[in-house]
């Protein structure tokens, strides 16, 4: 049933719509604008470092680590 969806688009909308679950349930109980805003920001931080961590150079390797401690620099 769920074999078309990937695993980063079912994660991102269930995490949205927690979110706006939870925005829309405390300002139905009244909560403040400054209340609900800073939900909105708490819930979207997290995400927002994810995609900044992934925008950056990939990690690198464990044969790229361990064949930088064994480079031959010529210093002796």
């Amino acid at each position: 049933m769920l074999n078309w969806v990937s695993r980063l688009w079912l994660v991102g909308s269930i995490w949205f719509a927690a979110l706006v679950g939870l925005i829309a349930t405390s300002v139905a109980m009244g909560a403040a604008v400054s209340t609900s805003a800073l939900l909105l920001v708490l819930g979207a931080a997290p995400a927002f470092v994810m995609v900044l961590i992934r925008a950056g150079a990939p990690s690198p390797t464990v044969a790229e680590i361990l064949h930088a401690v064994n480079a031959d620099d010529r210093r002796r």
